[in-house]
């Protein structure tokens, strides 16, 4: 299980498989979530998740791809798409401090 302290995350990448969007709009609330932190947020394909990510986000259903495209990564899944009380974690801990263990 990979973790990182929330000073340490710079980017967050959110992973995402068919395009339809919803991951889009994820990503967009978390930028408007995080602004201020100095934290990026971008949106990329599962198979295409850079080197430089701190922090992948997807949904479940992606997480084990999201895991092999980017192995040691902290890793945070979801299940639905707006107000997952994972992703909610993940914004307060990187707001408050803290450890992201995913």
């Amino acid at each position: 299980m990979a973790a990182i302290d929330s000073k340490d995350i710079h980017k967050i990448i959110v992973a995402c498989d068919a395009g339809m969007g919803s991951s889009v709009m994820l990503a967009s609330t978390l930028k408007k979530q995080l602004k201020g932190t100095g934290v990026t947020v971008e949106h990329t394909p599962v198979n295409s998740i850079p080197e430089d990510a701190d922090v992948v986000v997807c949904h479940t259903g992606l997480a084990a791809r999201a895991k092999a495209a980017a192995p040691g990564k902290p890793l945070v899944s979801f299940q639905i798409f707006l107000g997952d009380p994972a992703v909610t974690k993940l914004v307060n801990t990187i707001k408050n401090g803290g450890t992201v263990d995913a």
